[in-house]
């Protein structure tokens, strides 16, 4: 079973990062990758902050809107160095399965032809260290096409296209019944994931999914029936699928809680 671990770009200056950052996120990662040895665990690397900011929130590092992740030449490579030296520390752990090279990029402030250049170098800094490790790239969030970084994975090895699926943040699901967010799993979600697909291109990756939405009132056996769709569905990437998050206050985002309190079964 493969571990999503999301880091912040200060990793790569730890123990003494720039502020406001703090230390320790570097032992942290190094803790985890014991761990999953000794546990027959798989690690994936995310890189869910870049320097600068990829999409102005909150965990990408940015505590005031401010997104200029991709915008010089600089800031590129200072991001394909971070991924080195992460690609470089842990190449030869036997736990390590991926390097996802940058979380949720925001369009259209991130254009595609920077995020195809950092993608192009990302891919071949992980290549220097490691020729098993799988690269994933994270597909843009805004209007952009599912597909749109089909051609540039498709022609690099071991590559995985990484896409996010939740029910609320777009307004079409503000006014949806259970069965309709359901019926949405099954319809919309499963005619994507089958388009994107294909047996001799990337493979597909589910990155998070939660089972949360905006239906009022929604009874126990309600959320069971919808986590297990999205499970049904998303079980078809072929890369497999993470859950965000582990560990959450709130309890439906907590897939611990989620298991514990018997609303989702694996």
């Amino acid at each position: 079973m493969p571990l999503r671990v999301p880091v912040g770009w200060w990793i790569a200056s730890d123990p003494t990062p720039p502020w406001p950052f703090i230390g320790g996120s570097l032992q942290a990662l190094d803790n985890a990758f014991s761990w999953a040895v000794k546990y027959s665990l798989k690690v994936i690397i995310d890189l869910h902050a870049a320097p600068g900011s990829q999409n102005g929130w909150e965990h990408s590092g940015a505590r005031d809107g401010f997104q200029d992740w991709g915008e010089t030449d600089a800031n590129i490579q200072q991001t394909v160095d971070i991924i080195d030296f992460l690609t470089a520390r842990y190449a030869k752990n036997p736990s390590l399965i991926a390097i996802e090279l940058i979380n949720e990029p925001l369009s259209p402030h991130v254009s595609l032809e920077s995020l195809t250049k950092y993608y192009k170098a990302g891919y071949n800094a992980v290549r220097k260290h490691s020729s098993t490790a799988y690269v994933i790239m994270s597909n843009r969030l805004g209007p952009a096409n599912h597909q749109e970084l089909f051609p540039l994975a498709s022609g690099r090895n071991r590559t995985v296209i990484d896409v996010h699926y939740y029910s609320f943040f777009d307004s079409v699901f503000l006014n949806m019944t259970v069965k309709a967010n359901i019926d949405f799993i099954y319809t919309n979600r499963s005619a994507q994931l089958n388009a994107m697909t294909t047996s001799n291109g990337p493979k597909t990756f589910i990155g998070e999914w939660v089972a949360e939405w905006k239906v009022e009132g929604a009874k126990k056996e309600d959320y069971q029936r919808f986590a297990k769709v999205q499970m049904d569905v998303y079980s078809r990437a072929t890369f497999g699928w993470a859950y965000w998050t582990f560990k959450n206050v709130k309890n439906h985002w907590s897939l611990e809680w989620m298991i514990k309190n018997n609303y989702i079964r694996l």
